[in-house]
């Protein structure tokens, strides 16, 4: 009960309570591109989601969980169309990465490649479309990263 309780009150106050939040939520935010291409997360998104983020915090049980609500919190935003929208969060990603460049090298393409490989490859209009996610991301990392 209350582990639900610190739980909740966590994800509402992040941005006060969790060290280096903005790392967390862009972290989310590039999960979140790749996961909401199709508009669903499906169960391999959401098992390749957890093994990325235990994978990331692999010290720190309830950051990685922090962050698997974080991109959860951003998909429903987005499917909900409640002040978020694909779009946007394109958008949001580029501008993130052009003002702080460390940002880049959180973009793990490997990691990346774990949710690309959940699609279907029948559907070539969603395997096309993440693979343009991932295109965009691979240039945002070598056009910001640290040389």
């Amino acid at each position: 009960m209350f582990k639900i309780f610190k739980r909740k009150v966590t994800k509402m106050f992040r941005e006060f309570l969790v060290y280096h939040h903005s790392s967390l939520e862009y972290r989310a935010k590039i999960l979140t591109l790749m996961v909401s291409s199709n508009g669903e997360i499906d169960e391999c998104e959401k098992q390749k989601l957890k093994e990325i983020a235990y994978t990331i915090y692999d010290d720190d049980h309830d950051r990685a969980e922090l962050l698997i609500d974080t991109v959860n919190e951003y998909h429903n935003k987005i499917i909900t169309q409640n002040g978020l929208d694909f779009e946007h969060l394109v958008m949001l990603v580029e501008r993130e990465t052009k003002e702080v460049k460390r940002f880049a090298q959180k973009i793990d393409m490997d990691m990346l490649m774990q949710l690309h490989e959940c699609l279907d490859d029948e559907n070539e209009e969603e395997v096309l479309f993440q693979t343009r996610i991932l295109e965009f991301l691979q240039n945002l990392k070598e056009e910001y990263g640290e040389v």
